[in-house]
């Protein structure tokens, strides 16, 4: 029998230029050693689901790694289908700064932008892009 060729899996999350920046910023101010930054998502909020973010202290053996613009960014396994094609950005106005993200899998948000609605990506549909 003939192996198949693996196709390459597509990148989860990707970063805009800001988000990259803010990253660095934040992640070169950390108290202790950091290998980067874990994004996962939650059950919470009004709407059911929040995004989460914290430093990562080393890997885990399950984390889906993206690096993208010099920032390395772990993901929470349980999460790769919610955040699949997610573009995290970072936005500063007059009156607040906050990560963005723009999620194609996003189905609703409360009001008060904290929280939001995901549908996870059907893992068929995750294996053929």
């Amino acid at each position: 029998m003939m192996a198949q060729a693996r196709r390459p899996r597509p990148q989860v999350m990707r970063l805009t230029d800001a988000a990259a920046v803010r990253i660095k910023e934040v992640m070169a101010n950390a108290t202790g050693p950091v290998v980067g930054v874990r994004v996962g998502v939650k059950n919470g909020g009004c709407a059911g689901m929040e995004y989460t973010m914290e430093y990562a202290e080393a890997l885990a053996p399950t984390d889906e790694i993206v690096e993208d613009k010099g920032v390395t960014i772990l993901i929470d396994p349980k999460a790769v289908l919610f955040l699949l094609g997610t573009e995290m950005d970072y936005k500063r106005d007059k009156l607040a700064a906050q990560f963005v993200f723009n999620n194609p899998n996003q189905t609703s948000a409360c009001g008060c932008g904290e929280s939001v609605q995901i549908t996870p990506i059907k893992s068929e549909t995750a294996d053929a892009q």
